[in-house]
């Protein structure tokens, strides 16, 4: 019993021959102690009872929040997936794809609706932009042609010059020519690459080893290495299929071996070198010349972007666009870095990755 007067306090009875839970009061008397006392166990049973049910309880809303999270987040995703399909159609090019409608007339079908109209309404402006990019082009490639020709006519005409003036006549009307010449790289670099980036070329794409291409390019440019002294080597493997457009990406290498050519000094190395990774094709083109700042590596696939380094070498700026537009058009991607981090000329490592069948 407590030594506390008129105080609860809990303790174990026999009740009928089995111990149980009680809670007793006791109250002093004169003469007597009086205690009061009541059975615990039913109380403790039904506190028991509550307990579990809530702890079951809690357990079954959790389990049912879950699964009904993950059958809306299901429900969700097979709702959006046409979304989701039709913008990664996109950005590979495929502006003629749109986003198919479930016919329930859902906020998912207005949203589509609304997408499908936007997508009409830019295909519409960039075939309109792609038509006037064409007839520019055309329509300039004519009075240039015409313009060459009129000069070389002018050029053979005049001879041999036998004055400083004469002389000074035919430097000048060779400089139009190479001018115009130039103009007209610049234009077909332009088509080139609208028709990359617009997905145009996608239906020729086709099964081939990369290889022969690459070893196409490094024969081209092996010629000019050697003229500015340079060592022009390649590490190709025996096969690396593929699927792809061969001339765009001859295209690609060899704006890559230019690039490589003209920024490194006379006595250095330009490598070609092509490996296969875990489904990707990765070639490679690394020179020792005196690379590009992170700076300039962000805006080197912007169009007529030119690092400061570069201002001084006769290029348009729109050789690395074409490798990136390339790269894009393949679903692959153009990675530059430095090839050989911390020199003082870092040089540069252009690789072009490809997805492989």
């Amino acid at each position: 019993v407590a030594d506390q007067p008129d105080a609860w306090f809990r303790t174990r009875v026999l009740h009928d021959g089995v111990a149980t839970e009680a809670r007793l009061h006791r109250v002093d008397l004169p003469g007597l102690r009086l205690l009061i006392g009541r059975d615990e166990t039913e109380r403790q049973q039904l506190r028991r009872l509550i307990t579990e049910g809530v702890v079951w309880a809690s357990g079954a809303v959790i389990i049912f929040a879950l699964v009904g999270a993950w059958l809306l987040r299901q429900a969700l995703q097979r709702r959006m997936r046409p979304a989701f399909d039709t913008t990664l159609a996109i950005a590979g090019g495929d502006l003629s794809s749109r986003v198919a409608l479930s016919g329930r007339g859902d906020e998912f079908d207005r949203l589509a609706a609304t997408m499908n109209t936007m997508l009409d309404r830019i295909g519409t402006l960039m075939e309109g932009v792609r038509g006037v990019s064409d007839a520019i082009a055309h329509d300039l490639r004519t009075p240039i042609a015409r313009a060459r020709a009129k000069l070389e006519d002018a050029l053979a005409d005049a001879g041999e010059p036998v004055t400083a003036e004469g002389a000074a006549l035919r430097a000048a009307v060779e400089q139009g020519i190479a001018d115009l010449d130039g103009i007209s790289r610049i234009f077909q670099a332009l088509l080139r690459i609208a028709e990359a980036e617009a997905g145009a070329r996608r239906a020729a794409f086709a099964p081939l080893d990369l290889v022969p291409v690459l070893a196409d390019a490094a024969e081209i440019y092996e010629a000019t290495a050697e003229a500015r002294g340079q060592h022009l080597v390649t590490d190709l493997p025996q096969e690396l299929d593929i699927v792809g457009d061969r001339d765009l990406l001859l295209q690609a290498v060899a704006n890559l071996l230019d690039n490589a050519i003209k920024f490194t000094p006379p006595g250095g190395t330009v490598r070609l070198s092509a490996r296969a990774a875990p489904g990707m094709a990765e070639v490679a083109v690394t020179d020792n010349g005196p690379g590009l700042s992170p700076e300039d590596r962000a805006h080197a696939g912007e169009r007529f972007f030119r690092a400061d380094k570069a201002r001084a070498t006769p290029g348009s700026g729109l050789g690395l666009s074409l490798v990136q537009a390339v790269a894009h058009l393949h679903s692959g991607e153009l990675v530059l870095e430095d090839a050989m981090p911390g020199q003082a000329c870092p040089g540069l490592r252009a690789v072009l990755r490809l997805p492989r069948p």
